[in-house]
């Protein structure tokens, strides 16, 4: 059995009370208090990796991992932290480094999705609402899990007609009442000169020669994608997974009827031979790379995997404010401009 596997944030940063130790930062309060079984994350640091490869080989097959995780992105990283934390006997490997592939090429934020909340008023759509507001829960969880690694940041979207200060300020002000409790602050409306001081670039005119009627200020989240992506492999370490990255699943392990029981490992940075690991169950958790494991298993299967289209442009950083981000609602994509520290 090959599973891929995507697990909700909350899953990922809320395993029970002990997931919190790396992901917190010094001094910052917790939202839960430190149980019982807390004392492994609390005490000692994260085995090395030469310890963490001879855990990986002890996964043999009379005594097979419960889990073994392919791919060391944020969800690969996430699934060790779940599985780790309910107690489950867990490997993961990385044939790169942990974050060096999509999982550290993100936008940096973590929001509920303002286009979701559009299509869910104007199309009546139910679903895209309920996506709406548990992304900003997970939001509030992230920022409450890793304050080190995440913190609120004020969006601005500007306004070139009368009738956009109206109209995105109630949107927006929805946006708020969906979080509920777990709003970051209160969207509001500023000047042209507020909106132009925050966010010196600010065109105004525009280029069609509008002038600029002021913004409406926003919050959502921003974060350090590729660090948390490492916290999370070091958390999921420490409650007890074996983690190595620059390991590489070379090949999968099938037993007679054909079921995938694990896969021989490679060392792509210590070199020597491949290794069997053994698991009772393997997650494919290789994002973009899904269909090449997944056809290691099963050649000729159906891709499941769609590629879609995305660009980050990188602006020297007079283009942006260290204080704000921006947003450009009026495309068929949203367009933003966020400076990343």
């Amino acid at each position: 059995m090959l599973r891929s596997a995507a697990l909700p944030l909350a899953a990922i940063l809320g395993a029970g009370a002990s997931s919190g130790y790396l992901l917190q930062g010094p001094g910052a309060a917790r939202a839960n208090a430190p149980g019982a079984g807390d004392e492994l994350l609390a005490v000692g640091p994260v085995p090395t990796r030469a310890q963490q490869l001879a855990r990986l080989r002890a996964g043999s097959k009379d005594d097979p991992f419960d889990v073994l995780i392919i791919g060391g992105g944020a969800t690969g990283a996430g699934c060790a932290l779940d599985a780790a934390t309910r107690g489950l006997r867990t490997a993961m490997v990385e044939r790169g480094d942990f974050g060096c592939g999509t999982s550290s090429k993100s936008t940096k934020l973590v929001h509920g999705g303002v286009r979701y909340l559009e299509k869910a008023v104007f199309n009546l759509d139910k679903a895209q609402l309920k996506l709406v507001y548990e992304a900003l829960q997970e939001r509030s969880d992230l920022l409450a899990n890793a304050p080190h690694l995440a913190r609120p940041l004020p969006i601005l979207m500007p306004c070139y007609k009368w009738w956009e200060v109206p109209f995105y300020w109630a949107g927006l002000k929805m946006y708020d009442l969906v979080a509920g409790m777990r709003n970051l602050a209160w969207s509001k409306y500023l000047s042209p000169s507020e909106s132009v001081r925050l966010l010196p670039t600010l065109a105004d005119p525009n280029p069609n020669a509008r002038s600029l009627k002021g913004a409406i200020q926003y919050f959502d989240g921003q974060f350090d994608d590729a660090r948390l992506n490492v916290a999370l492999a070091c958390t999921a370490a420490a409650a007890g997974a074996a983690v190595a990255n620059h390991a590489e699943a070379s090949s999968l392990i099938k037993d007679a009827s054909g079921r995938v029981v694990g896969a021989r490992i490679a060392d792509r940075q210590g070199g020597g031979r491949p290794f069997e690991v053994h698991a009772r169950v393997v997650v494919n958790a290789t994002g973009p790379y899904a269909d090449a494991l997944r056809e290691q298993s099963d050649p000729g299967v159906k891709k499941a995997v769609r590629a879609s289209s995305g660009a980050h442009v990188t602006l020297p950083e007079y283009y942006g404010s260290q204080a704000v981000g921006m947003i450009v609602p009026k495309t068929k994509k949203l367009v933003w401009n966020i400076v990343c520290t």
